[in-house]
């Protein structure tokens, strides 16, 4: 086992429990919101077995998935708007539970749980085929255009998985606001996707025949 790289994920780990703890408890005043509870379990648990699996078969692809340092300077925007929005989702969805502002029912976070776990598997599976992914825009050295799959059938699998991963976290805190916020990430992420094809086709040979071949880059039969 690599120890560095172990230390680095594991300590990324727990910033990360620790920081979405914060931007929700403390806004929310209180322990007892169990929705955030709810995300927290469903957000992080599959997200540490995973993490483990990548250690113990694919330690490279772990390395890749810290990476986030972005040479381009269009998508270091996109991350930082990214950021805010997050972090205006998060602590919005606290302030709705202190003050019971446009709270959604319960029945509305388990099927926000049931959505948020389905985009996990398809997010694990982009992963399975695609082992060149970072999480920064770049061509790797030797890197190849896939094109079976869930890339069979869209451009960016990954993002449309992420995509419902981020629309379901408001639905899981029950916040009506936290939504309406987080609605901000599609025309971040379509930023994100024209700007890295435009990277891909420069850089990556035989991307533009794969753009001719899978037409549609997020949704299929939609864009």
């Amino acid at each position: 086992m690599n120890k560095e790289l172990f230390i680095r994920a594991i300590t990324r780990f727990c910033a990360g429990v620790l920081i979405v703890g914060l931007l929700l408890f403390l806004p929310a005043g209180t322990f007892r919101y169990l929705q955030a509870w709810l995300l927290i379990g469903i957000l992080f648990v599959p997200m540490f077995i995973a993490g483990l699996v990548m250690m113990g078969k694919n330690p490279e692809l772990l390395k890749k998935r810290l990476n986030a340092r972005e040479k381009e300077s269009e998508q270091r925007e996109v991350i930082l708007f990214s950021g805010i929005m997050f972090l205006a989702a998060f602590i919005a969805a606290g302030l709705s539970f202190r003050f019971g502002c446009l709270m959604l029912p319960w029945a509305v976070s388990i099927v926000g749980a049931v959505l948020f776990l389905a985009a996990y598997a398809l997010y694990a599976e982009v992963l399975r085929e695609n082992t060149y992914l970072s999480r920064t825009i770049e061509v790797q050295e030797d890197q190849k255009v896939i094109d079976t799959g869930l890339y069979g059938i869209v451009r960016h699998p990954m993002y449309m998985a992420t995509v419902i991963l981020f629309l379901a976290m408001p639905l899981v805190l029950g916040s009506v606001i936290s939504f309406v916020i987080m609605l901000c990430y599609i025309p971040l992420i379509i930023k994100r996707i024209r700007n890295e094809e435009t990277v891909l086709e420069r850089d990556l040979p035989g991307y533009t025949e794969y753009k001719q071949k899978v037409r549609f880059r997020l949704i299929p039969f939609i864009w």
